[in-house]
């Protein structure tokens, strides 16, 4: 069917059949039809269902009942309505018509046969399929001329998104479009590649053919001279004996016996001699007709069933899955993927972190995983990490840098996988005592080598006034002695009176004061300036109790049956007062 437009406002067009053409706006530059003259169309009777508006600049009036000019059925908002009803009925009619036949609703038509420009109002009678349409078109009849003016606008609005979408769909197309093209050519370019590796596969087996054949032809010119050797050697050999038998008889016919006698010894060496030559192997064929050769062709085989495509290219950036990724105190989680359309393959990853001082990046992580939790990690510090693939054709640009900032403050619990095995654990490991008379260590979870840090241990339970001892230590501490016995503790401990300070088994600063049940004994270490403080009851014990310390340290306590204390840690209490440090923020 012959279509024209129907409408074009806003850069957008719709088609319809040829039959319904109704101009909204001049004349579009498209090919439309002609119109005809007023005497030549009065002269036509406009068959029954048929609607021909052609006249560019006239629209349907609903309430003059006939054709009116654009500047009258569109000087306004309420113009515009009017008209946007009369084209959903038309459009409603045509389409009950193109469905169900005439018989649903009726077509406008002149009032008159051979009238024209004057049109009867279209019969309400749609089908329940277009009757909303009917509904949609009579509310636009009864709106108010200013919210007709505000529709207008917000239509205008929604019609300049809607071509931008389309604008940006089309270009989208376009690049689909080009997309089909490469496709094409790259197939085209990768066909030809493939055809030319294989030939150069089967060139290759050709030049090896021709030289496992002239092995073979050689293997079948030293059979055949050996065998030919033989013969010529058999013969002649033949022809030696067949003469010296010949001879042999024609001597035993000899009827003179002494010229018998004179020979018989020799002839008999003779032809024994000739028989011993015949049985060293002289009747045994020197070579075989078999060929020993067998070609090892199963490698090549499952080469060729192995022979397949492999990537050539290196893997895509990384990218860093945010929501997996996550710090805990000075450890740090992170988790990556590979870009979901990517199809390269990968035979690892590289994890790299920087210094926590925004220095040079380095190698935290290499292997197939693709999350790594990082430890060891200084306190309120902001660390930089990113990550990057690798296969056999090279590695992948980086992901985008992740920043980390790892906890500004410690919280930790007892460690019981390096504690001994006397210690006992309770409160979700924050309470610890012992089943041995004996001293017994146990450390902290975190370790610091950073930053200033604060906790504190209070006593539950204290009988028969023991000397517990509190501080620091290295991981491989002894744990079977008090704490500061070895070179790898610096501790304080304390009775029911007085304390002292205790490294590598050497005691000093005995200070006045002691604990009871209910105390809090609190230890800060400042590896900023490198000290070790103690308090008791928030008051300072003794003056600073070790200096120049450096390196990794963990929280540790050495205590007996005697003795239960509760750590807490993550920030300074308030009412703690330390006269000799005077830094009390965290860095």
């Amino acid at each position: 069917m012959d279509t024209v437009d129907f409408w074009r406002f806003g850069g957008t067009s719709a088609t319809f059949p040829a039959p319904f053409c109704v101009f909204l706006k001049e004349r579009s530059p498209q090919k439309t039809l002609k119109p005809q003259k007023r005497q030549n169309l009065s002269q036509r009777k406009i068959a029954e269902g048929d609607l021909l508006l052609r006249q560019p600049k006239h629209c349907w009036n609903r309430e003059r009942g006939r054709l009116g000019r654009f500047p009258e059925c569109l000087g306004s908002a309420m113009g515009m309505k009017k008209h946007l009803m009369n084209i959903m009925m038309v459009i409603s009619t045509f389409c009950c018509s193109a469905q169900h036949g005439q018989g649903c609703g009726s077509v406008p038509t002149p009032k008159g046969e051979g009238a024209v420009g004057v049109l009867q109002e279209p019969s309400p009678g749609l089908c329940s399929q277009h009757r909303s349409c009917r509904i949609s078109a009579d509310s636009l009849q009864d709106t108010d001329p200013g919210e007709g003016a505000d529709g207008s606008l917000q239509l205008s609005q929604a019609l300049n998104g809607l071509s931008d979408r389309a604008k940006e769909a089309k270009e989208f197309l376009v690049q689909l479009r080009n997309m089909v093209q490469q496709i094409q050519e790259n197939s085209v370019e990768f066909e030809a590649c493939l055809v030319a590796q294989c030939d150069a596969l089967i060139d290759a087996l050709n030049r090896r053919k021709a030289q496992l054949l002239s092995r073979v032809n050689k293997e079948h010119e030293h059979k055949l001279k050996v065998v030919r050797d033989q013969i010529s050697h058999c013969t002649v050999k033949l022809r030696q004996t067949t003469g010296l038998m010949e001879y042999c008889l024609e001597v035993i016919k000899e009827n003179d016996p002494s010229g018998f006698l004179q020979i018989s010894d020799a002839l008999i060496r003779r032809v024994h001699l000739t028989e011993e030559q015949w049985g060293k192997g002289t009747l045994t064929p020197r070579m075989t007709t078999d060929f020993d050769l067998n070609l090892d062709n199963a490698p090549l085989l499952q080469s060729i069933h192995q022979l397949d495509f492999v990537q050539m290219k290196v893997p895509a950036p990384p990218i860093l899955q945010l929501e997996e990724c996550c710090t805990h105190n000075n450890s740090a989680t992170l988790s990556w993927k590979q870009p979901p359309l990517s199809t390269v393959q990968v035979e690892g990853y590289i994890l790299e972190l920087d210094d926590g001082n925004g220095g040079q990046f380095r190698e935290v992580y290499v292997g197939k995983e693709t999350m790594c939790t990082v430890d060891g990690l200084h306190f309120n510090s902001t660390y930089s990490a990113r990550v990057k693939a690798f296969n056999k054709s090279g590695v992948s640009p980086y992901s985008k840098t992740l920043v980390l900032q790892t906890s500004e403050v410690a919280w930790f619990s007892f460690d019981p996988a390096s504690a001994h095995a006397d210690i006992i654990f309770s409160n979700d490991n924050l309470t610890v005592t012992c089943n041995s008379y004996d001293d017994r260590v146990v450390l902290g979870k975190t370790g610091f080598s950073k930053g200033l840090h604060y906790w504190e241990l209070s006593i539950d339970r204290y009988d028969n006034h023991p000397d517990p001892a509190f501080g620091v230590a290295r991981i491989d501490v002894l744990k079977d002695a008090m704490l500061g016995k070895d070179d790898k503790a610096w501790a304080m401990y304390v009775d029911n009176n007085r304390s002292w300070f205790m490294h590598n088994n050497s005691h000093t600063n005995r200070t006045e004061g002691g604990i009871t049940k209910g105390a809090t004994v609190g230890v800060l270490l400042d590896l900023t300036r490198r000290t070790l403080t103690f308090s008791i009851n928030e008051d300072q014990q003794g003056p600073v109790a070790f200096e120049n310390l450096e390196g990794l340290f963990f929280p540790a306590v050495s205590l007996n049956r005697n003795v239960q204390v509760w750590v807490w840690s993550g920030s300074l209490e308030q009412g703690v007062t330390f006269p000799a440090v005077g830094m009390l923020s965290l860095q």
